[in-house]
């Protein structure tokens, strides 16, 4: 059952009043505990929180999940008994979820509800599981960050996080899970948050929502590639990546004009196939603007220990089974790795659609979010120039790169010459001589063929060859944000 908005208001008030926020804890922890408590290590947070002061009790029972004293406790209890959240152990209470302090960037206290995650020893899983907010939320939420929007979907809501950091910034949101569950703890955590007018939704995928359109769609889906849907939050019972497929496939039939998506999801890679073909293909069926990142792969072995971790299967006895099966499925459809990343769409309206599919590894400039207009404005100005218009083109560095020679000390010339981002997506591009003494002098205010003919000449190259290679060149460090193409005068 929900509960009551006026346990919830009461409740929220004891929080913000005893300093049950992100910063209340973190400084009544200490850096130390606070550190380890981020890489779910409990113990000095324990040690921490033993001298049960209303805080120190409070962090016990709804993020430690330790039994702390009914006297101790100082809550509405029969209210959260009543209502699910608590139970009695003679003379001290238990919480049956996880309520943590969540940073959304606002300043404002926020709070998020799941289930509590279950660690080695601990009874295993339940179907319905609602997993907490942790990394990936992060990642999404930097992800899912984008100008003022009137209509917001939160597609697999799980516990509401991303409805925490949209409602700054969009009028309607609404909110999805095929997980009943998952919504009960959603509307916990909303209402705990001071967040309001949210529209709830059950079903999958795009079922809930029909034929409505949405100015901005995020989604951290069940994207775990399993033989088998035994989790709703992770799994969705489909065949290697098809539900990540069709997840990007349906989604522009549910963007407004000018709408975009950002997702998190998993992609194979197989024998034979280029990662890249078989993600942009899925972009380029959309007929919008996308760009897919790929952050990480993993090998199979290192992909199926990860998630049989996170469903706390190690040491126990289906282990070895599991893992062999997970691995034969695997091999059965010629899987050597498997990606991690995310996946962004645009609704721009383009009679070309533009995809960018790339592997970035390095971390990026918060919020990720605000690069996705940037990569695909510059994207789209590489691919539209033709190479004279690159040659007469007006180009500057973009704001923050820089250039790194490397060689041995003393040396007349450089073995290496590196274009460094110092903001953005942070890429790094190694370029040759001419390359480097171009964006060493383009400031925007001559064109590029006759600053071409000049390092030509002084490099002793011929220029007729510099101008013939050029575009290419330039054509790249455009797309990549290394170069812009200045206002026309």
């Amino acid at each position: 059952m929900d509960a009551p908005s006026d346990l919830v208001r009461r409740l929220r008030d004891r929080f913000v009043e005893t300093g049950y926020t992100i910063d209340g804890v973190r400084e009544r922890l200490g850096d130390m505990a606070a550190a380890a408590l981020a890489r779910e290590e409990i113990v000095p947070a324990l040690r921490a929180t033993r001298d049960a002061d209303p805080l120190a009790t409070l962090i016990r029972l709804w993020w430690l999940g330790t039994p702390v004293s009914m006297a101790a406790a100082d809550l509405p209890v029969q209210g959260l008994i009543e209502a699910g959240l608590l139970v009695r152990l003679g003379d001290s209470l238990q919480a049956t979820v996880h309520l943590q302090p969540w940073d959304t960037g606002t300043g404002d206290p926020a709070y998020v509800v799941s289930d509590r995650k279950v660690r080695p020893g601990d009874p295993s899983l339940r179907p319905d599981h609602v997993v907490g907010a942790g990394g990936a939320s992060a990642n999404l939420a930097q992800l899912g960050w984008a100008a003022p929007v009137e209509r917001a979907l939160d597609l697999g809501t799980g516990c509401g996080v991303q409805v925490l950091h949209l409602a700054p910034r969009a009028e309607h949101i609404v909110a999805t899970d095929v997980n009943r569950r998952a919504l009960r703890l959603a509307r916990l955590s909303w209402g705990l948050s001071g967040v309001t007018g949210v529209e709830a939704r059950e079903g999958s995928m795009y079922d809930p929502v029909d034929d409505e359109r949405f100015d901005l769609v995020v989604s951290n889906p069940p994207f775990v590639i399993a033989p088998e849907a035994r989790y709703t939050y992770r799994e969705a019972g489909r065949r290697g990546d098809e539900f990540c497929r069709d997840l990007v496939r349906r989604t522009p039939r549910h963007l407004a004009q000018g709408g975009q998506a950002r997702f998190l999801a998993n992609w194979l890679h197989v024998k034979g196939e280029d990662w890249q073909d078989r993600v942009g293909g899925w972009l380029t069926e959309t007929g919008c603007d996308g760009w897919a990142v790929q952050r990480d792969v993993q090998d199979p072995a290192e992909y199926v220990e990860l998630w049989l971790r996170d469903s706390a299967e190690h040491g126990t006895s289906a282990y070895r089974e599991r893992y062999d099966e997970w691995l034969g499925w695997f091999e059965s459809m010629d899987v050597t790795g498997v990606g991690f990343g995310w996946i962004a769409l645009h609704d721009s309206g383009s009679l070309s659609p533009l995809v960018r599919v790339e592997e970035m590894t390095q971390p990026v400039e918060p919020p990720s979010g605000a690069l996705v207009e940037e990569v695909l404005r510059a994207a789209r100005t590489a691919h539209e120039l033709s190479d004279d218009d690159l040659l007469d083109a007006r180009l500057k560095p973009a704001e923050g790169v820089v250039e790194e020679r490397v060689g041995p000390p003393g040396a007349d010339d450089p073995s290496r010459i590196v274009l460094r981002q110092t903001r953005g997506a942070r890429r790094t591009a190694a370029v040759g001589t001419v390359e480097a003494a171009l964006a060493g002098v383009c400031d925007g205010e001559l064109p590029t063929r006759p600053l071409l003919a000049a390092i030509a000449e002084l490099t002793g190259e011929d220029p007729g060859e510099v101008l013939g290679r050029a575009p290419a060149a330039l054509r790249s460090l455009i797309a990549e944000g290394f170069l812009d193409v200045a206002s026309p005068r």
